[in-house]
């Protein structure tokens, strides 16, 4: 079974990319800051939440989209450890959704301690629902995920083949399928986690 979001192009790239950045702190540690505006411009072409995103969500460009990072940065800017923790990231995007008079939205956060179970069961929620999933990749003991490592990136799909379970990881305007359960287990103590964001309910 495989699932995807049909997730947003920016001329040729899928996502943003902190690699357009000026500002050497967003070019640096900018990551949060493109999932959050990622799933702000994704929200505001599939959902109609206009006020997420100031330029014209249908017609996407890297001129408008680093625009749209540096109204984004005051809310999830860089800091010396990187936003480490789902704490950090859940008050920045929050923040940003109340400058902006969103009141439609709740995000929470799935921490990396929970079992992979538990992981899955809220991938497979939140991607048939067609909400994408920010993920913090803190250490990793395996070398295969070190492009990853103190990381943000979004989930944007998923597929369970012979036994295994794979997320779509989309960063850096590119994607990768990804075993979750080698992902999730980090080997260290220090764990990330998931934030799964969703409409509330009236």
């Amino acid at each position: 079974m495989k699932k995807e979001i049909s997730y947003i192009q920016i001329e040729n790239a899928i996502g943003g990319n902190q690699d357009w950045f000026l500002d050497p702190f967003m070019h640096g540690g900018g990551c949060g800051a493109v999932t959050a505006c990622d799933i702000c411009i994704y929200l505001a072409r599939e959902r109609g939440l206009h006020s997420l995103y100031p330029f014209d969500a249908k017609q996407l460009t890297k001129k408008d989209y680093v625009h749209f990072s540096k109204r984004m940065k005051p809310f999830l800017h860089p800091r010396w450890q990187g936003i480490d923790t789902l704490d950090l990231y859940l008050s920045g995007i929050r923040a940003y959704w109340e400058s902006v008079g969103c009141d439609k939205l709740e995000a929470n956060g799935l921490l990396g301690t929970v079992s992979v179970e538990e992981a899955e069961t809220a991938v497979r929620r939140q991607i048939d629902e067609g909400m994408p999933i920010p993920y913090l990749l803190l250490k990793h003991e395996s070398p295969s995920f070190r492009d990853y490592v103190w990381h943000w990136f979004n989930l944007t799909g998923y597929e369970e083949s012979g036994g295994e379970f794979y997320v779509k990881a989309v960063t850096y305007g590119e994607f990768q399928w990804l075993n979750l359960k080698e992902l999730w287990d980090t080997g260290y103590e220090k764990k990330g986690g998931m934030i799964l964001v969703n409409f509330l309910s009236r």
